[in-house]
């Protein structure tokens, strides 16, 4: 196990917590106005539809990761999550409402988390660069995550913002050396720069690190701007 796998572990379990976390907090906010009685249902019903959502995700994303160039696309994605994560920080989803019926949450909470799970996968798919095994085990530990800990999460990153840039920067760093190990950027581009492999790994991985963190300070100064005019 070299330092590329525990750099991997270490970004999975980061995005779990924080794109699992999210789902927890959609489900949690979309049962907040149901029935005592009916709210921990929900909860259960959202909960499981969204372990379902990423089970049904992985098994379509897990072979595809490896093909040549998926590395890049993966590597570019896991670019625009991290980005994602420092921008959308903090801001309200004007879209997730509460709910009154135990059906419309349900409903709500599915819509939502479909588009979150398949980010969560294919972030882990990204991450794990064909491992069967760390794939395996980022889609188990964002079971947990969702069923057990949004308060704990969303509290400790409303709390410590830092965190959220700090998960980015990881995510920006480990999706730079994915996009440096892809089998088209070696041979495309290597040729044309001074740095062998090793080297190309490091200066990729910096990059998407620099530029995560640079995207997400861009449009959260700007952001800062247009809601003081």
């Amino acid at each position: 196990m070299d330092a590329n796998f525990w750099a991997a572990l270490a970004g999975i379990v980061w995005i779990d917590l924080l794109l699992s976390g999210d789902n927890a907090v959609v489900i949690a906010m979309v049962c907040s106005r149901l029935p005592p009685a009916q709210r921990r249902m929900g909860i259960v019903l959202g909960a499981t539809a969204a372990v379902g959502l990423r089970i049904v995700f992985a098994f379509g994303v897990a072979w595809l990761i490896a093909m040549p160039g998926l590395s890049l696309v993966g590597g570019l994605f896991l670019l625009w999550v991290a980005a994602k994560l420092v921008i959308d920080h903090g801001a309200e989803d004007e879209e997730t409402q509460a709910s009154s019926t135990l059906l419309g949450a349900v409903t709500t909470i599915a819509i939502a988390d479909a588009g979150m799970s398949l980010d969560n996968v294919l972030a882990i798919a990204a991450l794990s660069h064909g491992n069967l095994w760390l794939m395996a085990f980022g889609v188990l530990l964002s079971i947990p995550v969702v069923i057990a800990g949004s308060t704990l999460i969303s509290g400790l990153l409303t709390r410590f913002p830092v965190l959220i840039w700090a998960g980015a920067a990881l995510l920006g760093w480990v999706a730079g050396g994915i996009i440096a190990s892809d089998r088209y950027v070696k041979t495309y581009l290597m040729p044309y720069l001074p740095l062998d492999e090793p080297m190309l790994h490091y200066a990729l991985a910096a990059a998407g690190l620099a530029l995560t963190l640079a995207v997400g300070l861009f449009f959260r100064l700007r952001h800062a701007r247009t809601a003081r005019a």
